[in-house]
């Protein structure tokens, strides 16, 4: 019975003791977390997230972690597929499943343009020159006016990144030289 109590107790130090040591080990290599968070996300505010989240999820399951191999490895791993994990989620939340005939409703209204009738008239009037493109380039050129990636928008054309920037790049063109009255 001694025997049994006096195990416990070793037991209990070690794991408050590991606890301990575990912790301390995780601090110190909060710098070069953050390092490699920055990298993965390119903004420090959510560099700054991803390291928190990191740490949560070390300190959850340091179970997990087995002692004596490499703890920054181990560290690096949690950080990146938690990484992984939170852009498959964002980008299943921003996927918009659009048919041909939904894409072409997509309009081009500048941000800068007011209500005026000049600007309504001039608001038209590209619209009609951006209607009049093919669908090979009008489709990338008005998803890439909306804001969709290069990468996201050959994801959803199921076409190469490079196909991609050329057909915006000819769109441009065309459009600068359909709309020469228009630049500056």
């Amino acid at each position: 019975m001694f025997v049994q109590q006096l195990n416990q107790i070793v037991k209990q130090k070690y794991i408050a003791m590991s606890a301990l040591t575990f912790n301390d080990r995780l601090l110190k290599m909060s710098d070069v977390l953050e390092y490699f968070a920055l990298s993965l996300t390119k903004n420090r505010e959510d560099a700054e997230d991803l390291l928190q989240e990191t740490m949560v999820k070390a300190i959850t399951y340091q179970d997990k972690y087995t002692p004596n191999t490499n703890f920054k490895a181990w560290l690096h791993t949690i950080m990146k597929n938690t990484f992984i994990n939170q852009y498959r989620k964002m980008k299943r939340a921003n996927t918009v499943i659009t048919t041909k005939d939904e894409v072409e409703v997509l309009d081009f209204v500048p941000a800068t343009m007011d209500d005026t009738p000049e600007s309504m008239h001039a608001t038209k009037e590209i619209n009609k020159v951006i209607d009049a493109l093919d669908d090979n380039t009008r489709i990338p050129f008005t998803m890439h006016l909306k804001g969709y990636k290069y990468k996201e928008i050959a994801e959803h054309l199921n076409i190469p990144i490079g196909t991609v920037k050329s057909r915006i790049y000819f769109a441009k063109q065309s459009l600068m030289k359909d709309l020469k009255d228009y630049r500056n």
